[in-house]
């Protein structure tokens, strides 16, 4: 009889009543049968939705960005940053990695792939690349996923450890501290600001080393070019 709420699942979404409705009656039908009272399962329901409301929030976010794209916010990215003729893939992930550590320090959750790499970061870096070399070949692209995603990665990595107050500063202090070492959040979290320069360093590095690569890339291209126009000159 514990599994009842199952079956009413089953039921519910065979005859396609409404989703929420289903899975209410089933939860409380369940605690119902497993001994609970009703002020209980109302209780626990409450608490379970109180735990879960920043992932009800996080999926919010996901049709208003569907929607956004939809009304061309990709192409939009990539226009205005094709406008800034300095502007190349590469500054365009530094200046984000920037910004993604200075927001994850402060515990400001400004980024993300789904919010910002896919809509907006990665269509700018693109915009930025075919502004000054052309169309990208689909290797190209992907590498330029590649290299957008690993900015949030970066940022959001070493930047939140700077935050005194951080999940993966309080973790690293409770694992010591079952260890035996005792460290100070704050202690942690000023180890970290040396480790998140560091890592946007490297993502310097790493990002002029992709527009020397973009460069590169493009000149071999021309070269390619200009022989073959020679060489059909020649025939002709």
């Amino acid at each position: 009889m514990k599994l009842i709420g199952i079956l009413i699942i089953v039921i519910g979404f065979i005859l396609k009543l409404d989703t929420i409705a289903v899975v209410l009656v089933a939860g409380i039908v369940t605690g119902l049968v497993g001994g609970l009272g009703f002020t209980e399962i109302l209780s626990t329901l409450g608490e379970a939705f109180i735990n879960t409301r920043y992932m009800t929030i996080f999926l919010l976010t996901l049709p208003v960005i569907g929607i956004l794209e939809r009304n061309g916010l990709r192409e939009r990215a990539a226009y205005l940053i094709k406008k800034l003729n300095s502007m190349t893939a590469g500054k365009v992930l530094m200046i984000y990695v920037f910004i993604r550590e200075v927001a994850a320090a402060l515990s400001l959750r400004l980024g993300g792939h789904v919010q910002f790499i896919r809509p907006l970061i990665l269509p700018m870096a693109q915009g930025a690349a075919e502004n000054k070399y052309g169309q990208l070949s689909e290797a190209q692209l992907e590498q330029l996923k590649g290299y957008s995603a690993s900015a949030e990665n970066y940022g959001n990595f070493y930047g939140q450890n700077v935050f005194i107050a951080s999940g993966g500063v309080l973790l690293v202090v409770g694992t010591l501290d079952e260890l035996g070492i005792t460290v100070t959040p704050l202690a942690v979290s000023k180890a970290a600001i040396p480790v998140a320069i560091i890592a946007f360093l490297v993502a310097v590095v790493q990002y002029y080393l992709l527009d020397k690569k973009l460069t590169r890339l493009q000149t071999v291209q021309n070269q390619n070019t200009s022989t073959n126009i020679t060489n059909r000159n020649e025939v002709e």
